[in-house]
């Protein structure tokens, strides 16, 4: 994973569309992370660490939780 694209960086912030309503966006910007884990804050969540693993190379991330038609957000997908 050597593209600075695949790994979340702190201060962006990242998208998702609802999978229910496709003109719903989920929005979540990186407070802080580690290795293993993001911080997340924003409309949609205020300080809550999620785990962080690799997806077809690149870095993605559950911010509610892992359920059928829960977010991900990738690392390489911010918000313009």
């Amino acid at each position: 994973m050597d593209d600075d694209n695949a790994r979340f960086k702190v201060g962006a912030t990242y998208t998702a569309r609802s999978l229910t309503d496709h003109t719903f966006v989920w929005r979540f910007t990186v407070l802080d992370r580690t290795n293993k884990f993001i911080t997340l804050g924003g409309e949609h969540g205020g300080g809550k660490r999620v785990g962080v693993r690799i997806w077809d190379g690149v870095e993605v991330a559950s911010p509610l939780g892992r359920y059928s038609m829960s977010p991900t957000i990738r690392a390489d997908r911010t918000e313009a």
